[in-house]
């Protein structure tokens, strides 16, 4: 079975409530068996329009990412990050 992948670009105006937001997280990954490949670091624009912030969450498949980026415990702490900054979320299928 193919692994699922939550991917996120992200633009953060307020470090300290996305830290929050980001903490919160925990409970939805740890739930759904997701952990972190990529979070922030150094990264380099090499075509179009990059953002400074990439995040990557490998889960066992795409329902569980699916479960993840639409569960109840991703939601409360998605409402921490309201006012800190943007973010483009997709959930795909690894091969």
């Amino acid at each position: 079975m193919p692994k699922g992948y939550v991917i996120a670009h992200a633009t953060v105006t307020d470090p300290e409530k996305w830290g929050q937001y980001a903490a919160a997280t925990k409970v939805a990954l740890d739930k759904f068996g997701g952990h972190p490949i990529v979070r922030g670091g150094k990264c380099e624009v090499m075509e179009g329009h990059g953002v400074q912030r990439n995040v990557v969450l490998e889960f066992p498949s795409y329902e569980a990412a699916h479960g993840y980026a639409h569960s109840p415990e991703y939601a409360a702490a998605r409402k921490l990050r309201e006012g800190a900054g943007t973010l483009d979320m997709i959930i795909v299928e690894g091969v």
